[in-house]
């Protein structure tokens, strides 16, 4: 609205005064009025949806810090059983009941045990200053040890998940209010092919005379040029609200896949973790023990024991792996679903 006073003075004994006001056709405000509204409800979504995003990239960063610092500790402890084993060959190279390769194996996987935790310390203090950098924190602040992870189960199936999107994903509601933009925008550009009034009072004095006098006037704006503004509002209005369509289903398709694709992934891991707690690793575990008795009387080589050990070593890392890779695709799910799936 536009609104206008005014004062004249013509002479030293006549002035005049008004004030007009511009009022758009009805509906026009109203529709305006929506179309702020629903900007405003879609950037709430948005903002939403962002912080979903961060504490979603947060929870990935804290279990990969927390897979460094399980990964660090394993390695650190078969560091030291492969020092009593480089000892061992040592010592049995020296009286003549081992060959000189097997010392030489033994040091060379002790300082593959040393290069491995310099690459898992830098990737601790790269992840400690992406933590921080997520709380907006200083890159330096300490952190302290993570403690051990709790298995996060899912709650819904997959067809409850698809529905969970369909109601509280804040990206796929952010894009609904873009499309209910659009049609409140399509309405208001329809809305102004109306025309819009002026509507003004004046008054003046005439001292000479001794007179007052008023003048009520209503002025109209018609849209004589809507082929080339009216109408080509009305076009663009129409193609942003298909845009949004548009882009409402591409969002939709998206959510959907990210929803099956970490579903299959905590399935996956789920299976995984099974096998290797239940089954790999405690086989594992006993062949280790089995080889470390049997090379102690003689029976078994340092290459087999060495391997025993090491394989132990990739399973225990696989499955803490696995179970980091779960609650990162539970931590995925719940930034696609807006909710705990």
């Amino acid at each position: 609205p536009r609104t206008t006073l005014s004062y004249q003075h013509v002479t030293e004994r006549e002035a005049m005064y008004g004030a007009s006001q511009e009022v758009p056709f009805p509906g026009k405000l109203r529709l305006r009025g929506a179309v702020a509204t629903r900007d405003a409800e879609r950037l709430e979504q948005e903002y939403l949806a962002a912080r979903l995003r961060i504490i979603a990239r947060l929870k990935e960063a804290y279990y990969d810090l927390h897979f460094v610092h399980h990964s660090m500790a394993v390695v650190d402890k078969n560091k030291r059983i492969l020092t009593d084993f480089a000892h061992a060959a040592q010592a049995r190279y020296a009286v003549g009941r081992a060959v000189q390769p097997d010392v030489f194996r033994a040091q060379t996987e002790l300082s593959r045990a040393l290069a491995r935790l310099a690459t898992l310390e830098q990737r601790r203090d790269s992840l400690r200053a992406e933590v921080n950098r997520l709380v907006n924190r200083p890159p330096v602040d300490p952190l302290g040890t993570p403690p051990e992870i709790t298995l996060t189960g899912l709650q819904h199936s997959l067809a409850d998940l698809q529905t969970m999107i369909e109601q509280a994903a804040p990206m796929l509601r952010a894009q609904r209010k873009g499309v209910e933009r659009g049609d409140q925008a399509i309405a208001l550009a329809r809305r102004e092919y109306f025309p819009d009034f002026d509507i003004g009072v004046f008054g003046f004095r005439n001292e000479t005379m001794r007179q007052n006098g008023y003048q009520f006037m209503i002025g109209i704006t018609v849209p004589l040029y809507y082929v080339t503004k009216q109408q080509q509002g009305v076009q663009e209005a129409l193609a942003t609200r298909e845009s949004a369509a548009q882009d409402l289903q591409a969002v939709r398709q998206d959510l959907l896949f990210r929803l099956k694709d970490n579903f299959a992934q905590v399935q996956r891991a789920e299976r995984l973790i099974s096998i290797l707690r239940d089954a790999i690793i405690p086989q594992a575990t006993f062949t280790l023990e089995s080889a470390q008795a049997g090379y102690a009387v003689g029976t078994v080589d340092f290459l087999t024991l060495l391997n025993s050990l090491l394989t132990l070593q990739e399973n225990q890392l696989e499955l803490h792996g696995e179970i980091v890779e779960h609650e990162k695709a539970i931590a995925r799910l719940e930034e696609t679903v807006g909710t705990a799936p």
